[in-house]
């Protein structure tokens, strides 16, 4: 057997692996049933491949995310690996042909779903294969109480049934004892060696910081810590605007979201990784897979919907062990704006019950039927025939998906897209003699920036709310616009393909599930409830704060945290201290807040205190422009 270094020069380029790397792979190779408990950026995925290259045959990869299956096939095969992934949309011959190679092709990974393990022709083949290792990535989807459970994941072990002499490696970032426990009890696992890697990054400082206006904190961020930067938006229009921002500025920016083409995602991938724009503004599908060494900061501008995706997002930075920040901003309406997106739009069972036999009785499913069944769906009509609210109702079809009840297509969003041809200027002038189409033109212009740069996704429901117009009229306007020269228009009848796993039961259907859908919501309730939590606790250690979330027992402060920072500036600058440095400042020029902070050496809520403070005792007063000036 060849030696894992070995391999690991000859492939990785490297002389040496990261700390726990090592053990878990001996771990591996002497047939241990294993979990490999490595934070963002501690290399898991080579504490698998290794192993399988280094022994005969095939490892099975079980990973939930078509994103990484690919980038990590992509991955092997630049380095003459041979791998492949079961995504979807395979017909049933290509699926054939592909499972045939992995037995006779000299395949070393097959990549698959946890949803594809479940069809027969999969496991027959699977059975056959010479299956070396069985690999299960993001293994906390198995955990009911896991940061994004999966039902399916609870079906691996049948692995073990047509492999039964083969052990299993169970790979995660993040995952609570209580996850832990049900990983290695569900993977049906014998003697686990377990290894935990510490969440602390110590060279990273976790900062909380308040900041009504965004755009500004952002631009003083980047000021002072020049390097790679990621800055993470809840939305496409928000990328585009920050980047936006940025570039007038003088920043080199980019920006990524799901709505820009895959041509257009992989140069600006390149600019970003080379450094030609290393100001990437994203939203949080960015990242995934992707190892750059020297990020140095990381900006969320929006509240994380979980500490287990924000301890993701975060650990893209400072792989290169340089310091590195990772700053969330908040103002006064965010605890409020991340309620309202997660939490008021959760389907509880009765929904998805109402959401399940609309559902059948859209597509004509008769009671007892209906199993297997694939069609065409278009999301937007099936929420305007049953006058249904999308984001609760995009919700409850993914807690189906999730479940297994019904299968929706990757593809499933919006496929209609619109792009402006013409320069803001010219549209005027044609808006003049089509005044009938300039309701629906604002409207477009209003509700997505950078629709004259790019081929935006629009929502055809929206566009109708907002113009008063009906759906079929929005179409009709928009294919005139098409008609005319004056936008790019791509319209799809369908937004993805949609199977019944299941045959129509209705409630009973629904019943067997209920339990998990109620887990689910709590889940969700509970990590908002901890994000909100975080983001107001100034009084521990942001850095503890997140270890001791994943169980990690441990009471040394980072020491350069928002809160050890916080501490730090209290202690060696007192109120009278602060209080002197203002007035001399103030007798120099008056001076707005911000102004003041960048010159005063004390915390940004210590200075509204002592501001507020000194306007109470008649010492100091705003002027009209909203500067502080002495009032004698």
């Amino acid at each position: 057997m060849e030696h894992p270094i070995t391999i690991l020069e000859r492939y990785w380029q490297f002389t040496s692996f990261r700390p726990m790397q090592e053990s878990i792979i001996e771990s591996v190779l002497n047939n241990e049933d294993t979990l490999a408990l490595l934070p963002t950026g501690g290399g898991k995925s080579i504490c698998f491949q290794i192993p399988a290259l280094a022994k005969d045959g095939i490892c099975i990869v079980i990973s939930p995310l078509v994103a990484l299956m690919k980038d990590q096939v992509n991955s092997l095969m630049q380095k003459g690996i041979k791998a492949m992934a079961l995504t979807s949309g395979l017909k049933y011959n290509e699926l054939d042909n592909m499972l045939d190679n992995c037995i006779y092709g000299n395949y070393k990974f097959l990549y698959l779903s946890p949803e594809r393990l479940q069809q027969d022709i999969v496991q027959a083949r699977i059975k056959r294969m010479n299956v070396n290792l069985i690999a299960v990535d993001e293994a906390h989807c198995i955990s009911q109480w896991g940061s994004d459970f999966r039902p399916a994941y609870k079906n691996i072990k049948l692995l073990r049934d047509l492999h039964p002499s083969v052990n299993i490696v169970a790979l995660t970032a993040t995952a609570k004892p209580e996850v832990i426990e049900e990983i290695l009890s569900d993977l049906d696992t014998l003697n686990p060696k377990v290894f935990r890697g510490s969440f602390a990054r110590p060279n990273i400082s976790y900062i909380v910081m308040h900041a009504e206006d965004k755009h500004y904190k952002i631009d003083q961020i980047l000021k002072r810590y020049s390097g790679p930067s990621i800055i993470y938006v809840r939305s496409r229009k928000a990328s585009v605007e920050i980047s936006d921002f940025l570039i007038s500025k003088g920043y080199e920016s980019t920006f990524y979201h799901g709505g820009i083409t895959n041509k257009e995602k992989q140069d600006r991938l390149y600019q970003w990784t080379h450094n030609q724009k290393p100001i990437m503004v994203a939203t949080t599908a960015f990242g995934m897979g992707i190892d750059k060494a020297d990020v140095q900061t990381i900006i969320h501008v929006n509240l994380p919907e979980s500490l287990e995706s924000y301890y993701q997002e975060a650990g893209r930075a400072g792989r290169n062990n340089e310091e590195a920040y990772a700053i969330i901003l908040k103002d006064n309406s965010d605890e409020n704006r991340l309620k309202s997106q997660f939490l008021s739009a959760l389907p509880d069972v009765s929904y998805i019950k109402m959401i399940y036999r609309k559902l059948c009785n859209y597509f004509q499913i008769s009671y007892g039927e209906g199993q297997d069944l694939s069609f065409q769906f278009n999301f937007n009509d099936f929420c305007k025939t049953y006058n249904l609210q999308s984001l609760v109702t995009f919700n409850a079809l993914q807690r189906l998906d999730r479940t297994s009840v019904i299968s929706l297509s990757q593809q499933f969003n919006y496929q209609t897209k619109v792009q402006f041809l013409i320069e803001s200027q010219a549209l005027n002038t044609y808006v003049q003699t089509r005044q009938h189409l300039s309701l629906l033109i604002k409207a477009l212009l209003r509700t997505y920036g950078g629709i004259f740069e790019h081929l935006l996704k629009i929502n055809i429901i929206l566009l109708a709310d907002k113009t008063r117009l009906d759906e079929t009229e929005v179409i009709s306007q928009l294919r005139q616009l098409e008609a005319d020269g004056i936008i790019e228009f791509k319209h799809s009848n369908t937004d993805s393909e949609l199977t019944f796993i299941a045959p129509r039961e209705d409630d009973s259907t629904i019943n067997r599930i209920s339990k998990t859908i109620t887990q689910l919501n709590t889940l969700k309730t509970n990590q908002i409830e901890s994000v909100i939590k975080y983001i107001n606790n100034d009084t521990k250690c942001k850095s503890l704060q997140l270890q001791h979330y994943f169980g990690e027992d441990t009471k040394t402060e980072c020491g350069k945290c928002s809160v050890c920072r916080s501490n730090e500036k209290t202690s060696k600058a007192s109120s009278v201290d602060i209080k002197s440095q203002i007035i001399n400042l103030l007798k120099e020029q008056p001076l707005n807040s911000r102004l003041i902070l960048e010159q005063v050496n004390c915390s940004e809520d210590q200075l509204i205190e002592i501001l507020k403070e000194m306007m109470g005792l008649q010492q100091i007063k705003l002027t009209a422009s909203n500067a502080f000036t002495l009032t004698k």
